[in-house]
């Protein structure tokens, strides 16, 4: 048997792959990440399958759930929001499941900065305005960043920042940002991408303080900054130039 790590998405049920669905669906044991994976994917699960949520769990609590379902040869979908890649402590479980010798593997998901930006009908990349997107956080109660990943270090790039787990830090946030991006740069904050109750705050780095203060939002939202979210003087793409030759279209120059 295998412990399936999951990605359930940023929250829309339809979000979720069909690897995802397929593997929940069979699963024995349902572990999922509390309140930021929805009802409807726990719908998933097959009758008689046990689903736990893990949120009050300790790591040894969440890894001993595993061994037992392991042992009684049954399957086990470890379900997270998002991606599992980013923010979602998987690799400690990875290590200790290795260290017992269980196997896993790995089922990507729909990041959260997908969601936001495909609710704010942007891309998040433009010729000549940023071809670079950092995703990142802020040190508050969690971990500390690493030496040389502060914020206001990154954002001497320029690039565009998807910034996770920060919105109460959000006042470090634009201090540490305005002298790279200006006060005039603007800023979205959604709340909880994709889900019925999303929410989306646009404004500047010089006013999306006291708007998110004043739609009382005080977690999971992702901070996203950069003057791709509002630049329409920016050049077209090459790929689609008839005047640029590649290996699918070669040959077609007038």
């Amino acid at each position: 048997m295998t412990v399936h790590f999951i990605g359930a998405g940023p929250g829309a049920p339809d979000l979720l792959t069909l690897r995802g669905k397929r593997l929940i669906e069979a699963a024995d044991l349902v572990l999922y990440a509390g309140s930021l994976v929805p009802v409807e994917i726990l719908g998933f699960a097959k009758p008689g399958a046990r689903v736990v949520d893990s949120a009050p769990l300790t790591l040894e609590e969440i890894l001993a759930e595993m061994q037992d379902a392991y042992r009684a040869g049954q399957i086990i979908a470890r379900v997270h929001s998002g991606d599992p890649s980013l923010y979602g402590a998987i690799a400690e479980q990875i290590r200790r499941l290795e260290a017992l010798g269980i196997p896993y593997d790995i089922t990507p998901g729909v990041p959260a900065y997908a969601a936001a930006a495909a609710a704010l009908g942007k891309e998040l990349t433009l010729p000549g305005v940023s071809q670079t997107v950092i995703l990142t956080r802020t040190a508050m109660k969690a971990s500390a960043m690493p030496e040389g990943e502060e914020l206001a270090r990154l954002g001497r790039s320029g690039a565009t920042l998807a910034i996770h787990l920060s919105v109460r830090n959000l006042r470090q946030v634009v201090e540490d940002l305005t002298p790279h991006y200006g006060a005039d740069c603007p800023v979205a904050v959604v709340y909880r991408a994709s889900w019925p109750d999303q929410q989306v705050i646009l404004g500047s780095l010089a006013e999306i303080r006291a708007k998110v203060r004043a739609a009382k939002i005080t977690r999971t939202a992702l901070i996203l900054v950069g003057r791709v979210l509002d630049e329409q003087r920016f050049a077209d793409s090459k790929l689609y130039d008839p005047e640029h030759v590649h290996v699918c279209r070669h040959g077609r120059r007038s």
